[in-house]
C-alpha cells in the first residue's frame, strides 16, 4: 500500500495507472491526470475531479520507481522567482505609512481568475520570501484592499496531512484524520506588500479573513471548514501577529520535509498556528455530531 496527496493507493491501484500510460504514451501529463482521476473517481467535495492533486501524486509514485509517466511538455514552473514573470502591475508603489483607523472600505476580495489571479501570482513571486508555489486542490486567494489600492495578499488551501503538534491538539485518530481533514484549511501565503507600513493591518486582514473564510469556502466547494492552520518560519518571524489575532500555538515543525523518508533534508522549523471557525471544532473533526 502507499499514500500520495492522502489517498490509499495499492500495487493493483498502480499496475492500473502504469496499463493507462502505456495504452496513451503520446497523452500528456494533465490529460493522463484526468484519466486517472475518471477511473478512480477521485473528486473534491464539490464534485470537480482533483486532477493538480492526482498530478502531483503521479510525480511522487514516480520519483518513488512505481511509474514512468511521458516527458514534460511544459517548463517547470511549481517553483519560480519574481523575475520570471512580472509586469508594470506589480512594480513597487511609493510608501504608503498610515494607521488602520485611517484606511478607507478596507475589505478582502477574492481573486478571480484571469488577470486578477495572475497579479496575486505576481505580487508572491516578486515579494513573498517563498516565491510563487502552484497550489493543487481546493483554494482560495485574496486581495487585501482599501478603496481601490492593493495593500496585501493572501491564500488558503488544502490541510498539512500530518503535524504531530496538531494532531495532539486536536486527539483524533489516524483514520479520523483521513476521513475528516478537509475541514482544516491551511493559509498558505500571507503578505503585506513591501511598501505598506501599517501597524496592525496583519492582525486587521487574519480578522476579516476569519469571518468569511467559511462561507467563501461553503459556497465555492460545498462544505464549511472548522479549523484553520498555518506554519511560521521561526528563522524569519515570530507570529506577533497570528498571536494578537488569539490564534493558538500548538508547537513545532521537526525541520524535515513529508519526502524525507531518510531524515537527510534539513529545513526551517516552523511554529504551528490554529483558531478554530466553529465553537465544537474538534466534535467536528472527530465525527461525533449530535
Amino acid at each position: 500500500m502507499y499514500r500520495y496527496r492522502g489517498k490509499i493507493w495499492s500495487e493493483a491501484d498502480i499496475e492500473r495507472i502504469r496499463g493507462i500510460i502505456a495504452v496513451a504514451p503520446g497523452v500528456d501529463r494533465a490529460k493522463l491526470a484526468r484519466q486517472v482521476c475518471e477511473v478512480f473517481d477521485w473528486r473534491m467535495r464539490d464534485g470537480q475531479l482533483k486532477q493538480m492533486a492526482c498530478r502531483v501524486a503521479m510525480l511522487r509514485m514516480q520519483d518513488d520507481g512505481l511509474i514512468q509517466l511521458p516527458p514534460s511538455r511544459a517548463k517547470p514552473r511549481s517553483r519560480i522567482s519574481g523575475a520570471d514573470f512580472t509586469s508594470a502591475a506589480s512594480d513597487p508603489q511609493p510608501n504608503l505609512d498610515i494607521s488602520v483607523s485611517e484606511l478607507k472600505d478596507l475589505r478582502l476580495e477574492l481573486v478571480a481568475k484571469g488577470k486578477p489571479l495572475r497579479l496575486w501570482n505576481e505580487f508572491i513571486a516578486r515579494y513573498h520570501y517563498l516565491g510563487y508555489g502552484v497550489m493543487p486542490g481546493a483554494q482560495l486567494r485574496y486581495f487585501i484592499k482599501s478603496e481601490e489600492q492593493i495593500l496585501g495578499v493572501m491564500g488558503f488551501g488544502g490541510a498539512a496531512w500530518k503535524v504531530a503538534p496538531r494532531d495532539t491538539f486536536i486527539g483524533w485518530t489516524a483514520s479520523e484524520r483521513e476521513k475528516n481533514l478537509h475541514l482544516i484549511i491551511n493559509q498558505t501565503r500571507f503578505l503585506i506588500l513591501p511598501w505598506v507600513r501599517c501597524q496592525n493591518l496583519a492582525s486587521k486582514s487574519l480578522a476579516m479573513a476569519k469571518r468569511r473564510i467559511g462561507k467563501d469556502w461553503q459556497e465555492r466547494y460545498a462544505y464549511t471548514p472548522v479549523l484553520l492552520e498555518t506554519f511560521v518560519d521561526t528563522s524569519k518571524f515570530h507570529g506577533t501577529c497570528y498571536k494578537a489575532d488569539n490564534w493558538t500555538c500548538v508547537g513545532l515543525t521537526q525541520g524535515r520535509t513529508r519526502n524525507d523518508r531518510l531524515n537527510t533534508i534539513s529545513v526551517p522549523v516552523k511554529s504551528i498556528w490554529v483558531f478554530p471557525l466553529v465553537p465544537h471544532f474538534r466534535q467536528e473533526l472527530l465525527g461525533q455530531h449530535d
